[in-house]
């Protein structure tokens, strides 16, 4: 009696902690849910800002804003062509390392651009510009390099799936478009698209022969149908 009650308690134990197991699983994932939705909506706001600022601003401020907005929409295109590559692709491994060192010099350079949108001494910034818009262009032109390189690999894999694709197609429509009526039986020509001239009896070449009417059971009223045979009769 003693074991069974140690059993269920042990029982009602394990429950509890696997039902606590699940509900910090489950808080953990609406938490990360909601981070994620809060960063996106952080990031649609900072872009908005951005945007009208490289419109609506002219001179310092709103070049800044374009450097900006040019870095950070080349970084997240780039970094959403690996990660979705690589899925598929494990090749694309160091591809999504390389562009993760990138990513540093890229977060750098947002920071000094964004400490630069609030500095007052706008002609020290204006003399600053030609070197940050050279530091962006090596930047983005990296990006754009792995995204495009990423692109054209999954392009070609892409290609010659399809190419092997087609060649199957063409072996199977060929072979469906192969038929035949039935197999020669011993002794009978191998050519199924002919049938075959009704034997005349022997006897003299210069009489008259009789006239045998075709058999309309032999009859074929497509190519591929069978030829029904006669019934013998013993």
């Amino acid at each position: 009696m003693e074991a069974v009650i140690l059993i269920l308690g042990l029982l009602v134990l394990a429950f509890m902690a696997l039902g606590v197991y699940a509900t910090v699983k489950a808080v953990g994932a609406a938490k990360r849910g909601v981070d994620r939705t809060i960063t996106q909506a952080r990031r649609t706001v900072e872009d908005t800002t951005l945007r009208a600022k490289s419109y609506g601003q002219p001179g310092v401020v709103g070049e800044l804003a374009q450097l900006r907005l040019s870095l950070r929409t080349s970084m997240r295109a780039t970094q959403e062509a690996l990660r979705a590559g690589a899925a598929d692709d494990a090749s694309l491994a160091e591809s999504l390392g390389l562009f993760e060192r990138l990513g540093v010099h890229g977060r750098e350079l947002d920071e000094d651009l964004k400490r630069l949108e609030r500095e007052p001494d706008r002609t020290t910034v204006a003399s600053l510009l030609p070197g940050l818009k050279e530091r962006t262009e090596r930047i983005t032109g990296a990006a754009e390099s792995l995204r495009w390189a990423a692109r054209d690999r999954a392009r070609q894999f892409a290609d010659d799936d399809l190419a092997a694709l087609n060649v199957q197609i063409d072996v199977e429509a060929g072979a469906l478009r192969h038929w035949t009526t039935e197999d020669p039986a011993p002794g009978r020509p191998a050519d199924r698209g002919q049938e075959q001239p009704v034997g005349e009896p022997a006897g003299d070449e210069g009489s008259p022969q009789a006239i045998t009417a075709p058999d309309p059971r032999l009859r074929t009223d497509y190519p591929w149908q069978k030829t029904t045979r006669p019934e013998t009769t013993n």
